[in-house]
């Protein structure tokens, strides 16, 4: 699913726009806040959003705050058979933080098929989209 969402957001007709990968433990304040928009995915794991992704949220929630109002994200989820609690977890954080959502979350029980893959690459050419100068 992160091939797909990276290889939307990198495609041929998306110019000027910068993607940089960052896994969740590796990211920081000043990555989110050099950045224009954010697209973020998870596992989900006994009903919540990957341990990873939450320590990400604790290490920038009120470092970015006030900064990163109204920017763009999107982001997807996946679970063996339920990702209700992770997407409900994320939309929590994400409305607190005040980014705007650019595109439906992709959220997928059980293993990603073909229309699972081609929603995660719409996911990243919307967000991306959004972001060409």
């Amino acid at each position: 699913m992160l091939e797909a969402v990276v290889s939307g957001a990198t495609a041929p007709e998306i110019e000027g726009v910068r993607v940089v990968r960052r896994a969740a433990l590796a990211a920081t304040a000043v990555d989110v806040l050099e950045a224009d928009g954010y697209l973020l995915g998870t596992p989900a794991n006994l009903g919540y959003m990957s341990g990873a992704l939450k320590h990400f949220f604790d290490q920038v929630y009120y470092p970015c705050l006030d900064q990163t109002r109204g920017r763009p994200f999107g982001y997807y989820v996946h679970g063996g058979s339920d990702t209700t609690g992770a997407v409900r977890a994320v939309e929590s954080v994400t409305t607190g933080l005040a980014w705007q959502r650019a595109a439906p979350v992709v959220s997928v029980a059980g293993g990603p098929g073909k229309a699972d893959l081609e929603a995660c690459w719409e996911l990243g050419a919307t967000l991306a989209a959004g972001l060409m100068d």
